[in-house]
C-alpha cells in the first residue's frame, strides 16, 4: 500500500512542477496586460526572470539557504562526532558522496537537506535533535535527508523555491505598477476592462498559489523519503521514534527559520497547527508515522 502511494506521488509530483512553469506564463500575461496592454511582453518578462531566479539559487542555493536559517558549518568530526559520522555512514550507504554538514543552535528537534544536486549537497541539525534522540533515531533522520539528496528533492525544492520567489516578486512589481497609474495603452472596452480586472485578480492571488503549489510537492516528497530512510537503514522503527518526539517538540524560533525554506525540514519548524492540511508544509505526522509501522 505504501509503494502505491509512492508511485502515485511522483506522478503527481511531475503534474504539480508543470503547472508551476504554466502558472508563471499566466502570471508573466497578467503582467504584461497591466503594464503594456499586451502579454506577449510579460510571459518574456517572466521567463527570463524564472531563469535568472533558477540560475542564481543553483549557484548559491546552500549558502543562501543556510544563511536565512543562521546555520553554521562544521569542518571535521571532531566538532560533532556523532552527527558527523552518522552523516557519513548514511551517505556510504545511500550511495552519494558526502555533503557538507551545519548545526542551527536551536533546541527544537529538526534538520534538513539542501543543494543543487548529490555532488553539491549539504545537511542541518539543529542542535535540539542532537540532544533529544537516539543514535538510532538520529539515524532515522539522517537517512531521510539522505533519501532527499539521493533522489535529487533537493533540486526540485530548490526550483521551487526560486520560481515562488520570481512569482512573487513580478506580482508585487505588477499590482504595485498598477496602483501608482498603470499603463496608458489601452482604451476604455468592455472587453479590455475586463480582461485589466482579470490581470490584476491573477497578480494579487498569484503569490497564494505559488506557496500553495510549493507546499503539495514537499508533502509529496516527505512520503518518498520516510520510505527511502527505512531502505537504508532497515530499521522503521527508529524513524517511527524520532517522528514521534519531533511532533512533540516545541517550533523553532522564529529568528532560526525563515517561512520561505519551511517546506525543506523533516517537520514545518513553524508554529501552525491551526492550519488546514492545505496550508501545512507536510503531510501529518500521523499518517507519516502510520505508513511506516505497515512497512
Amino acid at each position: 500500500m505504501l509503494f502505491e502511494q509512492i508511485a502515485k506521488n511522483k506522478r503527481k509530483t511531475i503534474v504539480l512542477f508543470v503547472g508551476f512553469f504554466l502558472f508563471m506564463g499566466i502570471v508573466g500575461a497578467a503582467l504584461g496586460y497591466c503594464m503594456f496592454g499586451e502579454w506577449v511582453a510579460g510571459v518574456i518578462i517572466a521567463v527570463v526572470t524564472g531563469i535568472v531566479y533558477a540560475v542564481y539559487m543553483f549557484g548559491q542555493s546552500t549558502d543562501v539557504v543556510m544563511g536565512m536559517n543562521h546555520a553554521q558549518e562544521i569542518t571535521n568530526a571532531d566538532q560533532a562526532p556523532d552527527l558527523w559520522h552518522i552523516v557519513e555512514d548514511m551517505a556510504l550507504v545511500a550511495n552519494v558522496p558526502m555533503p557538507r554538514v551545519f548545526i542551527i543552535d536551536d533546541p527544537s528537534p529538526n534538520a534538513f537537506a539542501t543543494g543543487n544536486d548529490p555532488e553539491h549537497a549539504a545537511v542541518a541539525a539543529t542542535s535540539g535533535i542532537m540532544s533529544v534522540l537516539t543514535r538510532e533515531e538520529l539515524e532515522g533522520v539522517m537517512a531521510h535527508e539522505m533519501t532527499h539528496v539521493r533522489n535529487y528533492d533537493i533540486r526540485l525544492q530548490t526550483i521551487a523555491v526560486a520560481l515562488t520567489s520570481a512569482i512573487a516578486m513580478l506580482a508585487n512589481f505588477g499590482t504595485h505598477f498598477w496602483y501608482f497609474g498603470g499603463s496608458r495603452n489601452r482604451d476604455n472596452k468592455e472587453g479590455n476592462v475586463i480582461a485589466l480586472i482579470a490581470s490584476i485578480a491573477v497578480l494579487v492571488l498569484a503569490p497564494i498559489a505559488a506557496t500553495l503549489v510549493q507546499l503539495a510537492i514537499s508533502r509529496n516528497r516527505e512520503f518518498l523519503a520516510d520510505a527511502g530512510a527505512v531502505e537504508l537503514t532497515r530499521n522503521p522503527q527508529g524513524l517511527i521514534n524520532a517522528l514521534n518526539k519531533i511532533s512533540n517538540s516545541e517550533p523553532m524560533s522564529d529568528e532560526n527559520v525563515s517561512p520561505e525554506s519551511a517546506a525543506l525540514y523533516i517537520s514545518n519548524p513553524l508554529q501552525t497547527k491551526k492550519l488546514t492540511n492545505l496550508f501545512s508544509t507536510h503531510p501529518p505526522m500521523s499518517e507519516r508515522i502510520s505508513a511506516l509501522q505497515k512497512m
